[in-house]
């Protein structure tokens, strides 16, 4: 099987190539195919722009292809950033550090904890227009200070629950077990595998 990730994010590229590791299905990138791919983020949950994405990638690839949303919600904050996690810091060309910063003063006058979740919905969709949808979540808190230089985005702050580690403290692949990406991915791998045996790709 031959995929298209719909994805332009180098930090999520690494982990959903190392959560595909093992199955036979060979990953590309729209960059690794020669296709510009922006599509933009105007859904209203992260179902639709999961479908926006992957739809998009897979009628210009005409290959089965992943997407996925996610955010991070943060109770003292009404359940922000969450759609627009990514384009949260109120600055042009914000940085991951940026966004953390940002983030962190909103929260400095609340009391904590600041419990805060994950989410992740990952759309799967082949080229006839056949979709699905799966979901993944992974529950913490932010703290003040970061801890960790694995990871990505808000992982730094991201205290798990049940773990005491943030999400930047953990090894690829403890990550990779337990991320909401990952659990996400995980629900996904009966499709593929099942796709895989009925030989449609």
């Amino acid at each position: 099987m031959k995929i298209c990730l719909a994805t332009e994010n180098k930090g999520k590229v690494v982990e959903i190539l190392a959560l595909l590791n093992g199955l036979p299905i060979t990953v590309y990138t729209s960059r690794e195919l020669g296709i510009e791919m922006d599509v933009a983020e105007t859904g209203n949950s992260y179902r639709e722009n999961a479908y926006l994405k992957a739809s998009a990638y897979a009628v210009q690839t005409g290959l089965p292809s992943l997407g996925d949303d996610s955010g991070l919600e943060v109770a003292a904050l009404d359940g922000a950033p969450g759609l627009f996690s990514n384009r949260f810091a109120p600055i042009p060309n914000a940085t991951d550090q940026d966004r953390r910063a940002y983030l962190l003063s909103l929260l400095t006058s609340k009391p904590r904890p600041w419990t805060a979740f994950f989410t992740c919905t990952i759309c799967f969709c082949l080229p006839n227009g056949r979709h699905w949808f799966f979901n993944g979540r992974c529950d913490g808190e932010i703290i003040p200070m970061e801890r960790g230089s694995n990871g990505f985005g808000y992982d730094p702050i991201f205290l798990m629950t049940g773990l005491d580690k943030t999400m930047a403290e953990l090894p690829d692949k403890e990550k990779n077990k337990v991320s909401h990406r990952a659990r996400a991915l995980q629900n996904t791998m009966p499709l593929l595998r099942k796709l895989i045996h009925q030989g449609e790709y």
